[in-house]
């Protein structure tokens, strides 16, 4: 199949509130509500067809920017203007391959969004929906799921366009051998303020939807057997912390498995260092310390590729998260001594894919394992969490951070007939939970199957006539 060019006549952008059923501590955040954004995009083919694509994403503060002095509206609105940049500037690119266009706009987008006060990170939120809306139109238009449109790169990816190390690589042929996965293991997060126990909670602070609330609760109710476990930065209350965590997976018994997210509260390798130390003094933590993965970006971002981790390495691998800001970092991260780096569909698909071919490239090079993880930024129910499962199936990802499912409450915001739409749509992977379209995990598993539709992992839209128009993020 030859690559086809398209032009972009139409990208609008709409959003609507979710307000979670329980408050998610990441950071030195805690978050009870943001806008979802959502984007329609209309393309033009060569051969005079047009066809509209979308995406969906969660808005949230103090992840892209943790500038203290920032408010969360403010963060909001810095999203909006990286989607609003980057829209203006598609519509204005004339034509191109879907890669095409992400290559000839990557660095000017994220030039002009510098020079206006905001980060690559927070640039790179334009083109991750965008870019993804317009693969799901182009998909959509050749009667093909995502993965196999991929797979054919129907989009075009040429690496070597943009950036070096691919000269010699065959994206077609890697594209060509990924295989979407069937099931997923759902990785369940334990936020700082989460409840472990019964005991933890009091009358008033119970939620009473009938979902689980505590770590226990949510244990018996999907069966998890992995987790991703956030910690705070200060030693002794982590310690205390992860103990009591510990003391609920202990109890499980089948084998678990954790990942232990830093969260970027560390100024250099030394203080995590001296947190597994810590860890390992005690019994009731040994268990747990087999049972982790890896750890994930220990240290703030503005210092995180300037501090070699390898003593940290030599016990446990370590992964970049928030560092991963453009598609410079995993090199930079690479040499020091970083062998993982996250995927999220809110940083890119083009970046997942260049980035697991350099895990395949490097791993053979290095003769050591590098690899890419599945991460979740609160994925809602329907579009987002569709989109982003699907790109995790391809990547051939077996596990995933979900906690959308369990902050929010199904598919917030949105009306019956749109919940109901969905779970027909896509009734192994939703369940119905009093009206409500929730996530369907099963023996901690996740059915992903329905989503190689045609499109970008849903063929059903939301009801856009339930969403407000995006403001344009004036200040930025």
């Amino acid at each position: 199949m030859s690559v086809p060019k398209v032009r972009i006549v139409e990208v609008l952008r709409r959003e609507r509130m979710v307000k979670l059923r329980l408050p998610f501590r990441y950071g030195a955040v805690t978050l009870r509500e943001a806008p979802q954004a959502f984007i329609r995009v209309r393309i033009h083919l060569h051969d005079g067809r047009e066809t509209w694509g979308q995406a969906a994403e969660l808005m949230a503060p103090k992840w892209f920017d943790k500038s203290p002095e920032l408010s969360n509206a403010q963060n909001f609105d810095q999203l909006r203007a990286a989607l609003g940049r980057y829209a203006e500037a598609l519509m204005a690119n004339g034509e191109a391959t879907a890669f095409g266009h992400f290559a000839q706009l990557y660095q000017p987008h994220i030039d002009a969004c510098g020079e206006a006060g905001l980060n690559p990170l927070v640039a790179g939120y334009g083109p991750a929906l965008i870019d993804r809306a317009v693969l799901d139109a182009l998909a959509r238009a050749h009667g093909l799921s995502m993965a196999e449109a991929l797979r054919r790169n129907l989009a075009g990816l040429r690496p070597q366009q943009l950036i070096s190390g691919f000269e010699d690589f065959d994206f077609d042929a890697f594209l060509a051998s990924l295989r979407p996965l069937e099931t997923l293991h759902a990785r369940h997060t334990v936020g700082m303020v989460d409840p472990l126990t019964s005991a933890d909670q009091s009358a008033d602070e119970q939620v009473g939807d009938g979902l689980p609330e505590t770590l226990e609760e949510v244990i018996g109710r999907y069966g998890h057997t992995y987790f991703k476990i956030k910690v705070g930065g200060d030693r002794a209350a982590d310690v205390d912390r992860l103990i009591a965590i510990a003391r609920v997976l202990d109890s499980m018994a089948a084998p678990y498995h954790v990942s232990l997210d830093g969260n970027e509260q560390y100024d250099d390798v030394d203080g995590v260092v001296a947190l597994l130390s810590a860890m390992r003094e005690h019994a009731a933590l040994d268990r747990f310390c087999r049972s982790i993965i890896f750890v994930e970006q220990p240290i703030q971002r503005a210092t995180a590729l300037d501090r070699d981790v390898r003593r940290l390495a030599e016990s446990f691998p370590v992964i970049i998260d928030e560092s991963d800001c453009d598609l410079s970092t995993f090199p930079a991260a690479r040499t020091r001594g970083y062998t993982g780096v996250s995927s999220k569909n809110c940083k890119g698909f083009h970046k997942s894919l260049i980035n697991l071919a350099r895990c395949r490239m490097w791993s053979a090079d290095d003769r050591r394992d590098y690899f890419i993880t599945a991460e979740d930024l609160s994925c809602q129910a329907g579009v987002a969490v569709q989109q982003d499962l699907a790109l995790v199936a391809l990547l051939g990802i077996s596990h995933v951070e979900r906690n959308g499912h369990h902050y929010g409450f199904g598919m917030a915001g949105a009306s019956a007939a749109e919940q109901a739409a969905f779970t027909a749509a896509h009734p192994g992977l939703y369940a119905d939970a009093g009206g409500r379209a929730t996530l369907r995990i099963e023996k901690g598993q996740i059915d992903v199957r329905s989503l190689q539709c045609p499109g970008f992992g849903t063929t059903v839209e939301p009801d856009w006539s339930q969403m407000t128009d995006m403001p344009d993020g004036a200040d930025w």
